[in-house]
């Protein structure tokens, strides 16, 4: 009989996307039948998520000490029946190899939250990749990058795109508790709130949006913009500390302390969107866009960067596209959405029903435990055969 149990592994101790990730489909897991548990390193922001999220989660003190205590995973495993074991970190993958080496019956399952950026297909990678029931992808253009990496054929090389549950997105604010949260966010009474919202490191383009919005308040100050950007100042929140006084010196030094402001950390993430009027996510090179179907759940026009995989995620009947290297571009595309509140409006909803529609965690965890079903089929069959 086939077992809906499944261990996620992510021995990490940073905090991002990937990390947040079991806890994230956990709940969803759930209400689709799923018992899921998770694997993590004790203390461990991965850990606390987890029981957050209901979790009671299997901990080890460090990725070494998770080879060492294969012996007791497995025997935790084979009494709780899980047969399912699905990685998030490729340095996790040489714990699931060695435990379906163990245990044959396992499916082993491993998502990609990066895109490989270099060939793995020497012997070792060879050996580790070839154990996996399936590689998931979060986009097709890092599809595209890890069917030229890894030593898989096609089939087993899924682009699954990630979800999220838009309901705590909906818009709900009343326009008084609205304006109260502008306040808080530092936006005056009048202007138009345009924000970043995600870990402050270079790649995530915020240094370009100063910038753009450094020439709007040079040759369109009637739009008053005021531009907010929201995330974690330390590295224990996942950003980049040197980067984030980098990016106070520019404010200071361009005089636009009046017209941005750091929020730090909030954990109302849903609010905070809800209160800006333009979301932009200026990225490089994106693997999937979380942030982006956020804002769009939240029924925010959005302006991405034409590179990566948000393309795939925004058009131009949701959003607007501008090239992460040209702040005169980002420019444009923020003065043309604050200039026109109908237009904001207009994108605001439509991207709301295509976040619904297309990107929902109900949607993601559906085509993920499809897989995980089908794996099971396949070990079941391969035990079924002679000599096997």
């Amino acid at each position: 009989m086939f077992s809906q149990k499944v261990l996620h592994i992510c021995l990490s101790e940073g905090w991002g996307g990937l990390e947040m990730y079991p806890a994230r489909v956990f709940p969803e897991l759930r209400r689709q039948g799923w018992q899921p548990r998770g694997l993590a390193l004790r203390g461990s922001r991965v850990a606390s998520s987890l029981e957050a999220a209901g979790d009671t989660p299997l901990t080890v003190s460090s990725r070494a000490g998770a080879l060492l205590s294969l012996p007791r995973l497995l025997r935790c495993m084979k009494r709780e029946d899980i047969r399912t074991v699905h990685c998030h970190k490729s340095s996790d993958l040489r714990v699931g190899v060695l435990m379906k080496s163990l245990w044959p019956e396992i499916g082993l399952f491993f998502t990609d939250h990066m895109g490989a950026t270099r060939p793995k297909k020497d012997l070792l990678h060879r050996w580790i990749y070839r154990r996996l029931d399936r590689l998931f992808s979060i986009s097709d253009a890092t599809r595209a990058r890890n069917l030229k990496a890894f030593p898989l054929p096609p089939e087993r090389i899924r682009r699954l795109y990630l979800g999220i549950d838009p309901e705590p997105y909906r818009p709900r604010l009343d326009p008084a508790p609205r304006a109260a949260m502008r306040r808080s966010l530092g936006i005056p009474g009048g202007a138009v709130a345009v924000g970043l919202p995600g870990r402050l490191t270079p790649g995530k383009g915020q240094q370009l949006f100063l910038e753009a919005l450094h020439r709007l308040e040079r040759d369109a100050p009637e739009l008053a913009i005021h531009g907010v950007i929201a995330g974690g100042l330390h590295a224990d929140e996942g950003s980049d500390p040197e980067f984030v006084q980098e990016l106070q010196r520019y404010v200071r030094a361009h005089g636009l302390a009046s017209r941005v402001h750091f929020t730090g950390f909030r954990s109302d993430l849903p609010r905070v969107l809800e209160a800006l009027d333009i979301v932009c996510v200026p990225s490089l090179n994106e693997a999937f866009g979380l942030t982006v179907i956020e804002a769009m759940a939240a029924a925010r026009p959005v302006i991405g960067s034409n590179s990566g995989a948000i393309p795939e995620i925004l058009d131009t009947r949701v959003g607007r596209l501008a090239d992460p290297s040209d702040p005169s571009a980002w420019a444009t595309a923020i003065a043309e959405l604050a200039a026109d509140p109908e237009l904001r409006s207009r994108l605001g909803l439509a991207a709301r029903h295509r976040a619904c529609e297309v990107f929902s965690l109900r949607a993601h965890v559906e085509a993920l435990t499809r897989e995980y079903a089908a794996a099971d089929v396949r070990q079941t069959a391969s035990r079924a055969r002679p000599g096997s």
